[in-house]
Parts: structure tokens; sequence; C-alpha cells
């Protein structure tokens, strides 16, 4: 009786623990930026080989810094929306900056390689630069893939405006009513406070190291 008692003890803490060290895995290591907070900046590989960093926009009045990957199904859905994000306000001061942080031991088709074929085939118009040691998502605070940061330049400051999703419809682009990363932009290019500041991002998990 007793050894059966030990036994199932034991199962009971290996299950915890193993659960524990799952959890540690798949959260990001810090609370990461809210509103109105000054962000880090970075300097990342692009899938061309080239380091990129928002410093390199010397003329930019800020950035929308999205979180992705290749192989979400909601990254995926969002792609051509991420493409037209850039289209439509780069020109204005405002350019993508995509980012891939999943871990590539647990997700193979978010390898740099893979990066580079995504790309390529989505004949992306802007960065998409790779967060191989996690550190941006991690000091972001970025979850999901996608997962938007809008960011305004003031100074050698980045200042986040804007947090959360691309739009109220990630399913159907054209049932979207609520288009949260183009009237942030919007807003602040006309020099106007961001209505909604914040939204649920919705997507896919980031995929974290093991710890």
């Amino acid at each position: 009786m007793k050894k059966s008692i030990f036994i199932r003890s034991a199962a009971t803490a290996f299950l915890c623990l193993v659960l524990f060290n799952y959890t540690l895995a798949n959260t990001p290591k810090a609370e990461g930026y809210k509103v109105g907070d000054q962000a880090i900046s970075f300097q990342l590989k692009n899938v061309d080989g080239k380091m990129v960093s928002p410093a390199d926009y010397q003329s930019a009045k800020g950035f929308i810094v999205i979180f992705t990957c290749n192989t979400c199904p909601y990254s995926k859905l969002y792609e051509s929306r991420i493409e037209a994000l850039n289209q439509k306000y780069a020109s204005k001061g405002y350019p993508v900056l995509a980012i891939n942080s999943n871990d590539m031991t647990k997700q193979p088709g978010d390898s740099f390689e893979e990066m580079v074929k995504t790309s390529n085939a989505g004949e992306y118009s802007f960065p998409y630069l790779y967060d191989e040691s996690q550190e941006i998502a991690t000091a972001y605070g970025a979850t999901k893939t996608p997962h938007v940061y809008v960011l305004e330049k003031n100074k050698k400051n980045l200042q986040v405006k804007y947090i959360g999703a691309i739009d109220n419809n990630a399913r159907d682009e054209k049932s979207a009513t609520d288009k949260y990363v183009e009237n942030a932009v919007d807003a602040l290019l006309a020099n106007k406070p961001v209505s909604t500041t914040s939204t649920k991002a919705i997507g896919c998990t980031i995929k974290w190291k093991e710890a």
C-alpha cells in the first residue's frame, strides 16, 4: 500500500515538473511593453542577409513592428494585409518591420532558410527579420503571431502607441470593420490621439526556447 502511494506521488511530482517546464518554455520571460512605454531598438538579420535596425530609417516617423512567422495559419491569413500596410504607410513614414521569433527546433518551418523562401514567394516589400535569440519578442512582450506594435519615433526614442491585432476579422479581410493598425497610424499622421490603443492579439503562440 505504501509502495503504491509512493509511486503515485512520484508520478504526480514528475507530471507537475513536466507541466512547469512546459509553461516556462512557452511563456515569455517578461511582461513586455504597455502603451506609452519607450521601446528598445534592435538590429536583426533580414532575409537578404543584411542587418536591419530602426536606426537605419532616418526619415521614418515611426514603425509598424509585427511579430509573425511562416507557419501560423493566422500569419498566412494576414500576409497580404501586412504587405498592404507597408505599401500604404512606408512612403508616409511608417514602414513595416516584420519579425519572426519562433524557435526553429520546435517549428522547423520557421527557420531562417524557410523565412527566405516565404519572403521570396510572397514578394515582401518589407524587411523580414530573424529574432533567433528571442530577446526582442521577450522585451516587447509579444505572445502571438501576428502581434503588432505601432511605434512613434520621438527623437531617438520609440514610444509604443498601439499594441494588438491588425484588425477585427482574421478570417475575412473584407468583413473587418475595425482596422486597428490603420486607424492608429492615420491618427499619428494627423497628430491626433490614437482612439483604440490596445486590442487582443489573435493568432498562434510564439514557440519559446526551452529554459
